[in-house]
Formats: C-alpha cells, structure tokens, sequence
C-alpha cells in the first residue's frame, strides 16, 4: 500500500505543470534520437546532479520518471508491431510457406536487437566525440561506466540510457522485417538472414545518424525532417526490398508470357485483418513515443493525426480500389490503413487534422495505384510492401515540405535531399549486398522447394498439418 501511495503521489506531482493555465505552449517534438540532438532541437537543458540519490530527492525527478515510464511502454508497443508484421505477412502468403514466415519474422527482432546492442546504436549515435557528417562510430556494445550518465536526466532530460537503447532497438529490426515480405515465398532462408544481419547492423544506422545522430542531413541550413522514420525507417526497408525483388525476379507462375498477371491470393485474411490493427496499436508507440517525452500535447496530438491519416487511407483505398478492380478489396483496404500511416509518420508532430486528412487520402490512393503498377512491372511483391513503406514512405516525406508547420520551398527541397541520398544508399547498399550473397550462397530457392512450400523444403514441418492424412 505504502508503495502504491508513493507511486500515484509522483504521478501526482508531475502532473501538476500540465494542469497550469500559465504554462506556455510547449516546443515541437524531435525526431527520435539520443541526446545529443535531443538536447539542442527540443529538450531543454538538464540540470546535473552527483549520484542518483540526490537526482531522485530532486523537485524533476518526478516528470522524469513519468516521461521515462512513456518511453519504455512506446517501446512495448513497436515491439508488438513484429507480431502484427508477422500475422500479415502470414495471412497474405500461401499457407505452405506459413511457417517459413513466422521464422522469418520471429528472428528478425532477435537478430535486429542483438546487432543494435553490438554495434548499430553507437553507430547511429556515435556521439559529438565521434561522429562526422556522414559517418560516426564510438565503439562496440551498449555500456555506460557514469551510473549518474546512464540513470539521470544528465543523460537526457526525457529518459534514461537504456530506455534510449530499448525504444532505438524496436525500430531497428522493422527495416529487415519489410524486405521479409516483399521476398516473401522464394528466398532461402539462411540467405535471407544473413541479408538482415548485415543490413540492420550497417545500412539502418548509418542512414539513421544523417539525420537523428546530428549528421549532415541535419546541419543543413533547412534541416531534413522526419520526425518518425517516413524515410528513415520506412524508406529504407522499401528500397531493400525493391533490391531484393528485382534479383529474385517473380514467383513461379505470377507472370504469364502475355503479360497477364495470375493472381495469388493469401491464404488467411483474418490473420491479415488481425495483423494490421497490431501494426496500427504498435504505432501509438512508434510515432506518439518519438516525442521523446510524455508531453501531453504533443503525444495526444501525435496519436490523433496518425489515426486520422490511417482512416482516411483505408477509405480512400476502398473507393480507389472500388472504382479500378470493379470490387472492394479488402487487401487492398489493409494496406491503405498501413500507407495512412506511413505516410503520417514524417510530419505527425506537425500536422492539424486537415493535412493529416489530406496525407491520409493521397496515401491510400497511391498505394492502390502503386500495387497496380508494380505488377505491370512485373515486380513482384506478395504483401504490397514496396507500394506501402516505400512508396507512401517517400511520399509522406514530402508532405512535410507540403503540409504542416514546417511547409515551405525551402522545405521542400531539403525532404528531396533527404529522400534522394537515404533512398540512393540504401538502394544500392541492399542490391550490393544481395548480390554478393547471390554469388557465395545462392539466393532463391529450387523451382521444386518453391513448387512444395518452403515449410517442407527449409524446414521439414508444417503449419497445418493434415492429421487425417497422417493418420492413415
């Protein structure tokens, strides 16, 4: 009881700025990033304490502690969004490549976390000691030898240490797990994994630190914006994926020599359905955690714009898809929900629910169209991820430079620096990558591994066994 009272006193407590009328307006958001860039784009200044047991009898240890707690829940809910990935994926995948799938994305947070412990936070975060415009790097693992550093708003003013490590690594592993889907059906597995161990631990940071680790994408005169990852996240998993896509070639049998494109459809759309309101849940976290703080403003706000944007991509892709296919594709509607909120992620800090409509409905629009296209192309892509996180991620980019507070030429200009030199590098880094994979391990598997399911072919069990067969 003791301990409950104490806990709700500090809730109490913290509350107590958020409820005067005298407050100003607080700051717009950053960009998730470790202190060194929070410190001088939001955050004020920390006071410093000698140990931990002065910071905690201090006057802001408790909003300390409540911004902390919001951060570490955050990163709950994006971890959550590997699940949702994993079930949607499934659902639009046929069932004999099901357990492929679900190995794929259950080792993809795993992998994604234990890289980014090794070497990709210090790599994206190198610090103002290390980091250069385009490269910075201060060593392997994730330790801290201050206790005062690692435990206190001397840190940061938001969060401590390892809850900045946490809420980092959730997003880390997503760049991996939209190249998944989009190879989805006929990559070898041990290839695929190799691909994202390198990818997440290399190509994923080095882009991130242009921006969030204060590089040069961020010192420009108009700073590139991205308050989510749009770009940085979203982006860069899309341009991988295209680089796998283009290598793999298509699926057996999606492409018929006349052109037409035989349509394969998922074996479970309630896995599908399910997938998708987990990855709408875990962007509450993803995009309202990237306020760095439990402001209350600018998290509701966040919250409220991405929802915003998420409906009007599912509406707009029902009517576009309605209007094109002659039917109403469910399919079709989930990805717009998803391109909704994509799109949403560069600018939710900044938008009012006029523009979050706006990018909402353009987002689902194009999503449609892009699928379309993409077959036309004969880019095979089994989940609509090239049309989702990059299409609509290049696409909400520029919406900061459209739309918003920060709408403007100059902008404008800076969201094409950004999504040119992010997409160029990661373009031609995933393409490298695969290649060289290609040519040491092989790449895609045999036509008859392909033909069978990848359950039997690569792993010998199914996700849905005929128990009556096996019976008799």
């Amino acid at each position: 009881m003791k301990s409950l009272l104490r806990t709700l006193t500090i809730l109490a407590l913290a509350a107590v700025p958020y409820l005067s009328p005298a407050q100003n307006a607080p700051a717009p958001a950053a960009p998730p990033a470790a202190a060194a860039e929070v410190k001088t784009d939001a955050a004020p200044a920390a006071p410093k304490y000698k140990d931990t047991a002065a910071f905690k009898e201090s006057s802001g240890y408790a909003t300390f502690t409540v911004n902390n707690t919001w951060m570490m829940l955050a990163a709950g809910l994006v971890f959550i969004m590997h699940l949702g990935f994993a079930t949607l994926e499934t659902g639009l995948t046929r069932s004999k490549n099901t357990v492929n799938i679900l190995f794929k994305n259950t080792l993809i947070p795993c992998i994604g976390i234990l890289t980014y412990a090794i070497v990709g936070f210090n790599l994206m975060y190198p610090g103002a000691d290390f980091a250069g415009k385009w490269f910075g790097f201060s060593g392997f693992g994730v330790t801290v030898t201050d206790d005062v550093a690692a435990l206190t708003d001397v840190y940061n003013a938001g969060y401590t240490y390892w809850t900045d490590f946490l809420f980092q690594a959730m997003f880390a592993a997503t760049a991996a797990t939209i190249v998944s889907g989009a190879v989805a059906e006929r990559i070898k597995l041990s290839s695929f994994l190799v691909f994202s161990t390198v990818f997440v631990a290399i190509c994923y940071p080095m882009t991130g630190m242009w921006k969030w680790g204060n590089g040069w994408l961020n010192t420009m005169a108009t700073p590139f914006y991205d308050f989510a990852g749009s770009t940085l996240v979203h982006s860069v998993g899309g341009w991988g994926a295209l680089a796998g896509v283009m290598i793999l070639g298509p699926r057996l049998g999606r492409y018929r020599a006349d052109g037409k494109v035989i349509p394969v459809p998922g074996h479970s759309m309630p896995l599908a359905t399910i997938g998708v309101f987990l990855l709408w849940l875990g962007w509450f976290g993803f995009n309202g955690g990237s306020v760095l703080s439990a402001d209350p403003g600018l998290v509701s706000l966040t919250l409220v714009t991405t929802s915003i944007a998420a409906a009007a991509g599912a509406v707009a892709s029902m009517v576009t898809s309605w209007l094109v296919l002659k039917k109403p594709d469910l399919s079709m509607v989930l990805n717009g929900i998803l391109a909704g909120l994509v799109g949403i992620t560069a600018g939710a800090d900044q938008m009012n629910m006029n523009s979050s409509i706006i990018i909402g409905l353009s987002s689902g629009v194009i999503v449609v169209l892009s699928v379309l296209i993409f077959d036309k192309l004969k880019l095979d892509d089994p989940v609509g991820a090239l049309s989702v996180h990059l299409v609509c991620g290049v696409w909400g980019t520029l919406c900061v430079g459209l739309f918003g507070a920060k709408a403007g030429l100059d902008q404008f200009i800076s969201q094409l620096k950004g999504v040119g030199a992010v997409g160029l590098f990661s373009f031609v880094f995933a393409y490298v990558l695969f290649l060289i994979i290609k040519a040491v391990m092989g790449l895609r598997v045999s036509p008859e591994e392909e033909t069978n399911g990848l359950d039997l072919a690569e792993h010998g069990n199914e996700a849905y066994p005929d128990f009556q067969r096996s019976s008799k």
